[in-house]
């Protein structure tokens, strides 16, 4: 029996009741009922945070009259502490948001009418109780927590605040609730183990592990690839797990996005009325972390060929998880697969994914580095939270380890670089690394025992097993953070000063959209330095940031929607600063993941797609950036000349022509060379030099290529801060029409225009964007409303920006 649709919501106090929507979260069900603003818009964040400060409960009837025999409540995403009553009746108390609970309600079932009450403490209140009851003191993030002591609880960490989320710390019961019928066997766990051998033919091991004693004898199936075998076994408490083998001569193999097809079999298991289905891709993958002559490697092998990783990090959908729909997060993991991004890192503050997340992964072919939901704290090492935890990963692991797309877990998120952010881990190291190492230990080996064959890596960022360095700095071993281009206020030339073997995080920051900005605040907060825009910026110093790096590299903006467009240039242009040159570092780099790919709510952060999945230029400039095969231009500090690289992330050896020019602002062009090489799928090769010495003052490079494969493309490099350039008024032409469905759009210019970007007031999508014009050329987009009824008023609001335009006034 579903017991999901609409409860009643109360505040245990009394103040407050309305309905509510289940799965939801209480200040969802809060903001239908008009009971409190939302806190997305302006300033409203402040004036909600008491909502989890109090006791709620939620509560709804249903007829039962059923058969006799033991029946069970099915609980998961349940958020986080809280107590179920049937019939008045305690029958579960729960404590951690990432289990599934499964409580025997048999005894206090009653034929006809019975009462479901779920009665949720206050989080903070407990999370503050459980601190003061610590043998010791264990410290927290203040600058990405301000409500305090989320560290104490078994919940999303950037529920108390991040710095990309507002604080409101969210509550309710986001997935499933079913009252069911336990059989005298119960299928508890489907364990998929593939050995993939030399013949190319798979040996499929399918582990059922089932629960339950009535019975001396079981009878089930499974079926796979149009095979059933249905098998009668003992089953008792000394044999639980029962095991099948499938043998596969020639298997379709499930690979990653650009490498092949994402081939998935069904698979089948049947006992008694129980029906359990797997969608299983074939596939090897291998984490790859050997010593060598730099340090340590890290890379991944999917069915024996080497993967440059290509791909950012994931946050929550939204900061409210009732809005984290199915079709929102299908909507953010096809904007990455069409960007050419081949993995997706869950980052370790948020979830761990609802079902539906991994097999859209597994559809689209993006690898999934997968977290555990451990960011930025320290954490407790007492016998009962590692009790907690290690429920919490066999369940996860046993849950997620079938799908093709799972390619590592990792322990957690910064917390060897947390050991050294607070004064009482710095006065004490002994103590928090023991009490550190105590949690890391149980994780790994709970994900052991879920999974022997899984992908363990210790930490993010982490130079390997047992290694406490400082990986946001030292580039030679394991996975790296770095972060000095942003937090450091360094230069984007920085990102060539380090070579990383994975850069798992970096990024830099911009504003929203200007759509996205007026969803925030009224016209007269429509200023960086307002109150409401900075209560959307979560960084400390970030917009004062923002604004200074645009000082160093472009000429100020002349308005805010130019702010928050020349904000999203120079995020672009830094991203792809540093993902050029790591990719033209391949095999020595084999993956870059920015941060981050999405946002929670309508914020400046470090995002390359707006709240609610609309592109901002830095992921148009992924699009291309990521492309399977390109070619990379940098200048090479020591020689003074510019290198040119060509990058083939493809199967197959790709010859590359390439040729370079010089652009000056009126338009007119120079032949600087004609380049050519073979790339191969191993490594960048190297394309040629061009002496930067050859680029007169103001003039840029501009550089187009084709290669043997089909693939195209241009790109520009500006030796010089783009401040500096004498650019001229482009006179661009736009010519805007309704085709069926879509907007038209058409341009044309006089004299050069870089960086043109068209936006609306309506959410969608570009079919390009972010691109260089240059005379002579004409180029046509389409635009997509979400919404088909929207199509008339984008046509309306189209915008069209450009660099020259975005700081010359009256144009």
């Amino acid at each position: 029996m579903d017991l999901s649709g609409t409860w009643t919501l109360a505040s245990v106090d009394g103040t407050h009741h309305t309905s509510m929507q289940v799965p939801g979260d209480v200040h969802s069900a809060l903001i239908a009922a008009e009971i409190i603003p939302h806190p997305y818009k302006g300033r409203n964040e402040y004036d909600v945070r008491w909502v989890a400060e109090g006791e709620w409960t939620l509560e709804r009837s249903f007829d039962w009259d059923g058969p006799d025999g033991s029946w069970y409540l099915d609980i998961d995403y349940l958020d986080t502490v809280a107590e179920v009553f049937l019939n008045g009746k305690s029958v579960l108390k729960a404590a951690n948001c990432f289990r599934r609970y499964l409580p025997d309600v048999s005894k206090h079932l009653r034929r006809g009418r019975n009462s479901l009450v779920i009665h949720f403490a206050s989080n903070i209140a407990e999370a503050a109780k459980r601190q003061a009851e610590q043998p010791f003191y264990v410290p927290y993030a203040l600058q990405n927590c301000p409500i305090p002591h989320g560290n104490m609880l078994r919940k999303p960490a950037c529920h108390f605040g991040w710095d990309w989320n507002l604080a409101i710390a969210p509550f309710g019961l986001y997935g499933r609730i079913e009252l069911k019928r336990a059989s005298s066997v119960r299928i508890e766990s489907i364990q998929v183990n593939q050995t993939h051998n030399a013949d190319g033919s798979v040996d499929l091991e399918v582990e059922v592990w089932l629960s339950g004693f009535d019975d001396t004898k079981v009878l089930y199936s499974i079926s796979f690839d149009g095979v059933t075998n249905e098998i009668v076994e003992d089953n008792s408490a000394t044999h639980q797990w029962h095991s099948e083998r499938f043998h596969i001569a020639k298997p379709k193999l499930w690979w990653p996005a650009g490498l092949g097809e994402q081939h998935l079999y069904e698979l089948v298991v049947r006992c008694g009325d129980q029906v359990e289905t797997r969608r299983i891709g074939l596939r090897k993958i291998e984490l790859i972390a050997e010593k060598d002559d730099v340090g340590r490697n890290f890379k991944f092998r999917v069915n024996g060929v080497g993967i440059f990783c290509k791909g950012a990090n994931w946050i929550p959908a939204d900061a409210l998880p009732q809005a984290a729909t199915r079709e929102i997060t299908e909507k953010l993991l096809r904007a990455a697969a069409d960007a050419n991004m081949n993995m997706i890192r869950v980052w370790g503050g948020g979830y761990y994914e609802q079902d539906f997340f991994y097999d859209l992964c597994d559809e689209l072919g993006l690898l999934v580095w997968q977290d555990f939901m451990f960011a930025c704290n320290l954490y407790p090492s007492t016998p009962e939270f590692l009790a907690e935890v290690e429920a919490e990963v066999d369940y996860q692991v046993r849950r997620l380890g079938h799908h093709a797309c799972l390619a590592l877990w990792c322990g957690d998120n910064e917390l060897i670089g947390a050991l050294t952010w607070f004064e009482e881990s710095r006065k004490d190291r002994d103590r928090y690394l023991v009490s550190y190492d105590r949690l890391n230990r149980t994780i790994e080996e709970a994900m052991r025992g879920a999974d022997e064959t899984a992908n363990w890596w210790p930490s993010s960022p982490s130079p390997g097993p047992l290694s406490f360095g400082d990986a946001w700095h030292d580039d030679r071993s394991g996975d790296m953070h770095f972060w000095s281009v942003w937090h450091e206020g360094r230069n984007f030339e920085h990102y060539r000063d380090v070579q990383p073997r994975f850069c798992s995080e970096f990024g830099f920051q911009s504003f929203p959209s200007l759509r996205i900005a007026r969803e925030l605040a009224d016209g007269e907060e429509l200023n960086i330095s307002s109150p409401v825009m900075e209560s959307h910026q979560k960084n400390a110093g970030g917009n004062a940031r923002i604004a200074e790096t645009m000082f160093r590299y472009f000429r100020f903006p002349m308005d805010f929607g130019n702010f928050c467009y020349l904000s999203q240039i120079q995020q672009g242009l830094a991203i792809k600063t540093a993902v050029d040159y790591w990719r033209s570092l391949k095999p020595h780099c084999m993956g870059t993941l920015y941060w981050q790919l999405n946002d929670t709510w309508p914020v400046a952060s470090w995002s390359g797609l707006d709240h609610g999945g609309t592109w901002k230029a830095l992921h148009y400039m992924a699009q291309r950036f990521y492309a399977p095969v390109t070619v990379v231009a940098y200048p090479d500090k020591e020689t003074g000349v510019i290198l040119f690289k060509g990058v083939n992330d493809t199967a197959n050896d790709v010859t590359i022509l390439a040729d370079v020019l010089s652009l000056s602002p009126e338009g007119g062009t120079t032949t600087l060379g004609a380049l050519q090489c073979i790339t191969t799928p191993t490594t960048a090769s190297e394309l040629g030099k061009i002496e930067a010495a050859k680029l007169r003052d103001s003039e840029i490079l501009v550089f187009s290529w084709k290669a043997s494969n089909g693939a195209t493309g241009r790109d520009q490099l500006a030796v010089k801060p783009y401040k500096t350039l004498k650019l001229q008024p482009p006179q661009l032409a736009v010519n805007a029409s309704l085709k069926g469905k879509n907007l038209e759009i058409r341009m044309t210019v006089e004299r050069p225009a870089l960086y043109v970007m068209a936006e609306t007031n309506v959410a969608g999508r570009f079919s390009g964007n972010v691109f260089d014009l240059l005379p002579g050329e004409t180029v046509t987009l389409t635009f997509t409303p979400d919404n088909p009824q929207d199509l008339s008023r984008a046509a309306a609001s189209l915008m069209v920006r450009d660099l020259y335009s975005s700081s010359a006034t009256g144009t």
